[in-house]
């Protein structure tokens, strides 16, 4: 029987910069990337999440995907310690993702330190996000989650309605996709996002702590979109509430509004 990794922590050159692994005390291990806190991973159980964000990504990913037997393809834009799509290949065992992180060493490092699942479950491509989007072939994936960041910042190229397009043309029918935005008190990023994100696709749904939309604080909001239907408004707002971090969504014409007619992102 293969040896479980064993992280230790530390600081380590990657190619972008410098990395930082740090024991959490309770057996779980977080990842800082230049800075910024980038991926929580607990070595004995997959399912779970530390990161609000990606509890929320999870929760309405559950709540559209009831049955764990479906084989789904997700394409992960932003990989880091792959502690979504660790999370999601547990969940659906009969699913495949493909992780796409920029940065090498990086990569080299997260396979090195945690038990990922191997592919084809779980393959990780060094590469730019929209050079792979752009490239792969049409209707091919089921959900596309879009986390990548350099420093606290979403790259500009990954935020535009050219780059959402690619991604609507990549996802099948009645796929998903999810963006992790972040943004400042004023939301004036965010708006823009999902006002560029509004325009690509047909429905949309926000997910965010409920004083992030009042603008009181800075933090993350997500985004669900897709052409057809959108995960079950009821459910989800319940499974939202109940997390220990009880979140919002705001669905129909609550979440178009938030754009407050905002410009839309081009390249």
């Amino acid at each position: 029987m293969a040896s479980t990794p064993k992280p230790e922590s530390g600081s380590f050159d990657i190619s972008t910069g410098t990395a930082e692994l740090v024991a959490d005390g309770v057996g779980g291990w977080l990842l800082t990337v230049n800075g910024a806190q980038s991926s929580h991973v607990d070595p004995f159980d997959p399912g779970n999440l530390e990161f609000e964000y990606m509890r929320q990504m999870a929760a309405a990913i559950t709540d559209a995907y009831p049955d764990t037997a479906t084989p789904l393809r997700f394409l992960h834009l932003g990989a880091a310690a792959c502690a979504l799509p660790r999370a999601m290949a547990h969940r659906y065992p009969h699913s495949k993702h493909v992780a796409v992180e920029v940065d090498a060493e990086l990569a080299r490092l997260a396979r090195e330190w945690f038990d990922l699942p191997r592919a084809p479950r779980l393959r990780i491509r060094v590469g730019d996000a929209r050079e792979v989007v752009e490239a792969l072939t049409e209707s091919t994936r089921d959900l596309i989650i879009r986390d990548a960041f350099a420093a606290a910042i979403t790259p500009d190229h990954l935020k535009t309605a050219e780059f959402t397009a690619a991604v609507r043309r990549v996802l099948a029918p009645g796929g998903l996709y999810l963006a992790n935005v972040g943004d400042r008190r004023d939301l004036t990023s965010a708006r823009r996002e999902v006002s560029t994100v509004a325009e690509v696709f047909s429905n949309v749904e926000l997910i965010a702590d409920p004083s992030m939309f009042k603008g009181k604080r800075s933090g993350n909001v997500v985004v669900v979109a897709g052409d057809g239907p959108l995960p079950d408004s009821t459910e989800l707002a319940r499974i939202l509430r109940s997390d220990p971090e009880p979140s919002r969504l705001l669905t129909g014409s609550a979440a178009t509004d938030f754009a407050r007619h905002a410009p839309v992102f081009r390249d």
